[in-house]
């Protein structure tokens, strides 16, 4: 299967997301990303599911989802995406 990502070192602390995608580092405010995230307890934030497809992170406990494009701002095409003639 290929991967849209490769999601490696997801830590969050009290507001502040830490994340490593395609070898690269990004530091973002999770209260720009998420109300469900930020108000999470620790113990919430801590327990997340990376998809099997690298496309995104799903916090099971505040049911919430956000996608790898999404949170480093980025765009791939998709292999659907119909083209005119």
């Amino acid at each position: 299967m290929n991967k849209a990502h490769n999601i490696r070192n997801l830590v969050i602390t009290d507001k502040i997301m830490y994340l490593e995608v395609d070898g690269k580092k990004y530091k973002m405010d999770i209260t720009k990303q998420s109300e469900r995230l930020a108000n999470a307890t620790r113990e919430q934030r801590e327990r997340f599911e990376i998809s099997p497809s690298g496309y995104g992170i799903h916090w099971p406990d505040i049911d919430e989802d956000l996608s790898i494009d999404g949170l480093i701002g980025v765009e791939h095409s998709s292999p659907f995406k119909k083209t005119t003639a």
